[in-house]
């Protein structure tokens, strides 16, 4: 996901704002996307969340990001598979690897977990980099929902979030101490994980994301509801 472009005539104040985003931090946050049609239809009530695929080269994104999966998901109001059972039941029989577990027939995975929806994700950004007065950690996420009976796709998304830290005032050389420090404190204690955390909220728990609430959540006879007149509308003549 990319931040919107703005027009030329305004380059000085976009400089101005990259700047100010350097200091303090910064995250483009998604566009609205409207439920899909297929989903208010399927109406999914458990969903297998395979681990993510790895497209970085950082070991630690597949289960970093795994980690912060469930509970969007499961606050939304939907059933979410033990992510711990699903990934050990996977290397159990002979598929160590996430892009092992991606390549499974959807059947098989029917016959062994019988879900309603299997969740797809990969990771395309995770890790820190480090400039001369600050330090930038990047985390980005695609997903897609697939319908388990049909093949169908019920949902598809993506999401980068990015925060920045910057070294704070005191000079040049304040900024060179506190861009060490901030180097110094993420080799010590790595934000990344965190980062993944927001970023699943923001793919997965946003209801501007195009996610349906799920059949255990207490509103989700008036989500469909309002979702099926949205939809009435849109056909009637």
């Amino acid at each position: 996901m990319t931040c919107p472009a703005m027009g030329q005539g305004r380059r000085p104040f976009l400089a101005l704002l990259s700047l100010v985003g350097l200091l303090l931090g910064s995250s483009c946050q998604s566009n609205t996307i409207p439920v899909t049609e297929a989903f208010l239809s399927a109406q999914p009530r458990s969903i297998l969340v395979l681990p993510p695929l790895d497209e970085t080269v950082e070991t630690a994104a597949t289960y970093g990001t795994l980690a912060s999966v469930t509970r969007p998901l499961a606050e939304a109001g939907y059933y979410v598979f033990p992510v711990a059972l699903v990934d050990a039941v996977m290397r159990q029989n002979g598929l160590p690897t996430p892009f092992e577990m991606h390549s499974v027939p959807v059947s098989k995975l029917i016959e062994i977990f019988d879900p309603d929806a299997i969740l797809y994700l990969k990771v395309t950004d995770w890790g820190t980099s480090y400039q001369i007065i600050q330090s930038s950690t990047r985390i980005g996420i695609s997903g897609e929902l697939v319908d388990a009976r049909t093949g169908v796709s019920l949902w598809s998304g993506s999401t980068v979030q990015v925060q920045n830290s910057n070294s704070g005032g005191g000079g040049i050389v304040g900024m060179l101490a506190g861009a060490l420090a901030n180097q110094i404190a993420t080799s010590v204690s790595d934000p990344s994980r965190g980062i993944a955390a927001r970023a699943n909220w923001e793919l997965l728990g946003n209801r501007q994301s195009g996610w349906l609430l799920g059949p255990y959540h207490p509103r989700v006879e008036e989500d469909i509801q309002d979702l099926e007149a949205r939809y009435q509308a849109q056909v009637s003549p």
